[in-house]
């Protein structure tokens, strides 16, 4: 028997990519929500190509990068680094065109050798994004990282790395998008982009009207806190037209239509209680970060690419997820929805008051927390650099967490359209929930997941 192919991929020299024209050299300030320290990491994205016949004679390597140094003439804080302001509590951006990182690419592989590795969580992200050395840093390193991929078959991989403290995952989305356009002989993009960090920044914000809010995200303790996040097994639950059927089926008679999101996460968050094995009284919530571009000026609305992002936090005792009292999909459905109905215009100002008050503080990240994004209408899907749009677009790692998920978008092999949630688990744990989800995605109606199993009930005695 042949032995498989191994994927290898041949990285040429990094190279810093500056903007194609002269920029402003200039001191900028960001929000207080872009430099709160749950945001000083990395986020990476990645898209796959098919071969176009059309475009045969163009390399996409050379035409990504032309189009890279053409789109940070208008995003040019991005080939900037970030340095200390006032204080070491405090970052700004200092626009002095120093440039990207920019990494070209070969592989031996074709897209059809890729296959299911091409979801996430990637299993060859470490080969389609190159960690350059020493530039994976917040302070002083490139903002950026992209690297462009051929495939064998004439396909191509587009993976992007950036400075989570410049940008959210839809600011990152309209950039890409505006290299596309401007790789297909745009002369500008179609969204100009918008600064405008004070427009979350503290000083410049009118006080909020109410004072009382409470920020469950920052403050939830378990005497079991601790995940080893070097232990873990991760797994990609796909939502189709089936699952959501399923899904919706376990809800009480007469419910009102839920969201997908909603039923989604609160599928998830009752699962993971349940795997991880929590006591009836402790406390355990899901932390939804929720756009707030519709929450404030139209400046907001319309081309800002900062980060925009607030969390809310639903809370319960375990015991109403592990099937004690009532219908746990109904009751964790409602505590998700409160939680992102709190998010009005003045919550958002509350919270930007709120980090500045308390030095910025992480969300808290634990193992009775899990924080939720929901990146599948980013529209990474959609990104189109002259080769047509991806087979698949979206998130690279899934959070690569045990306190986080990711919503993706992703079409599976059937060719339904769905969501994928990659889950990172200890491996028993992993076991439990995948049991729990099989319930869950039942379209048998024998299956009852209000009952929970003998070992959870015994833990709750």
């Amino acid at each position: 028997m042949a032995r498989k192919q191994a994927f290898v991929v041949s990285h040429k020299e990094p190279q810093l990519l500056v903007p194609a024209k002269p920029t402003p050299h200039e001191i900028k300030e960001l929000s207080d929500i872009d430099d709160q320290k749950g945001l000083r990491l990395h986020i990476s994205m990645i898209m796959f190509y098919r071969a176009n016949p059309l475009m045969k004679a163009r390399d996409p390597v050379e035409a990504i990068r032309d189009a890279l140094a053409e789109a940070l003439v208008w995003y040019y804080p991005l080939a900037g680094r970030i340095i200390h302001g006032i204080n070491e509590d405090k970052f700004m951006v200092d626009c002095n065109g120093e440039g990207i990182l920019f990494v070209e690419a070969d592989s031996n592989f074709s897209l059809e050798d890729l296959g299911d590795a091409i979801k996430p969580p990637c299993l060859y992200s470490k080969e389609l994004l190159y960690q350059v050395s020493g530039s994976d840093g917040i302070l002083g390193c490139p903002l950026m990282l992209v690297q462009v991929t051929r495939l064998i078959c004439g396909g191509s991989v587009v993976a992007i790395r950036v400075n989570h403290v410049l940008t959210d995952g839809l600011g990152l989305a309209q950039f890409v998008k505006a290299v596309g356009e401007l790789a297909q002989d745009a002369s500008s993009p179609s969204t100009k982009p918008v600064w405008r960090r004070e427009l979350l920044t503290a000083k410049h914000l009118p006080p909020p009207l109410q004072t009382t809010y409470d920020y469950p995200e920052y403050g939830i303790v378990s005497h079991k806190s601790i995940i080893d996040q070097d232990k873990l097994v991760s797994r990609s639950f796909f939502f189709g037209p089936k699952e959501m059927k399923a899904i919706r089926r376990k809800l009480p008679p007469q419910t009102k239509p839920r969201s997908k999101f909603d039923l989604i996460t609160a599928s998830i968050w009752i699962c993971r209680t349940r795997a991880l094995e929590f006591d009836a009284d402790e406390t355990v919530a899901v932390i939804c970060a929720i756009n707030v571009r519709d929450k404030g000026p139209p400046e907001l609305r319309d081309g800002y690419y900062g980060n925009a992002v607030v969390t809310s936090g639903a809370v319960a005792k375990a015991r109403r997820l592990l099937g004690l009292l009532g219908s746990p999909l109904e009751y964790a459905v409602e505590l998700i929805e409160k939680a992102k109905s709190r998010v009005t215009e003045d919550y958002v100002r509350s919270v930007v008051n709120f980090l500045v008050s308390n030095g910025r503080p992480p969300l808290l990240r634990s193992r009775s927390s899990i924080a939720v994004t929901d990146l599948s209408r980013l529209g990474f899907d959609e990104m189109d650099f002259g080769w047509g749009k991806p087979v698949y677009g979206g998130t690279m790692d899934g959070g690569a967490s045990a306190t986080a998920i990711t919503h993706a978008r992703y079409r599976n092999s059937d060719g339904e359209d769905g969501v994928l949630v990659p889950v990172f688990l200890p491996p028993a744990a992993m076991k439990k929930f995948e049991e729990e989800m099989k319930k869950f995605t039942a379209l048998d109606p024998r299956e009852v997941i209000e009952i929970p199993s003998k070992s959870l009930l015994k833990s709750t005695l």
